[in-house]
């Protein structure tokens, strides 16, 4: 009854890790990486899905505001197993699109536009975290695992 359960919440299941550069260049677009997976219970993995997210805040105190793009999306479908005490490392590459703010288009005009958008940046307190998510859909469990990183990405 306990082991049931035990498998049904993924405890003793799959364990999932992002294994990631710490800085990726923006203007290459593709983010590459492994995805490393361990089990002490026999499991069934059918897809693992690795999205990259920016999370964009911008205003002051309470007229803060924080918006979150998905600035990229990849899946690893196929499907195996997973044997107890099994490592496994997948490799991906997750192509990504940045969304242009306002600002940035802006300045993107011209030179002399440039340090103006930069300074209404930083008067209006503009700032980018990115991070990628993975999931694994396991069969048979009702919590999948999941693991998420920050990243780094130079302009």
């Amino acid at each position: 009854m306990i082991g049931r359960m035990k498998k049904w919440l993924g405890i003793e299941g799959v364990k999932l890790e992002l294994l990631l550069p710490e800085e990726v260049e923006a203007a290459s677009g593709i983010l590459q990486g492994r995805v490393r997976l361990e089990s002490m219970n026999p499991h069934e993995v059918a897809t693992i899905r690795i999205v990259l997210i920016e999370r964009y805040a911008r205003g002051r105190n309470t007229e803060r505001l924080i918006d979150e793009y998905e600035l990229g999306r990849t899946e690893l479908g196929q499907a195996f197993s997973i044997l107890p005490g099994e490592s496994r490392e997948l490799p991906f590459t997750l192509p990504f699109a940045f969304i242009e703010s306002n600002i940035d288009a802006f300045g993107k005009k011209n030179f002399l536009l440039k340090g103006l958008a930069k300074a209404a940046k930083a008067a209006n307190q503009v700032s980018s975290d990115f991070r990628v998510e993975a999931e694994a859909q396991v069969k048979g469990v009702a919590l999948n695992p999941f693991d998420k990183k920050t990243i780094l990405i130079k302009h």
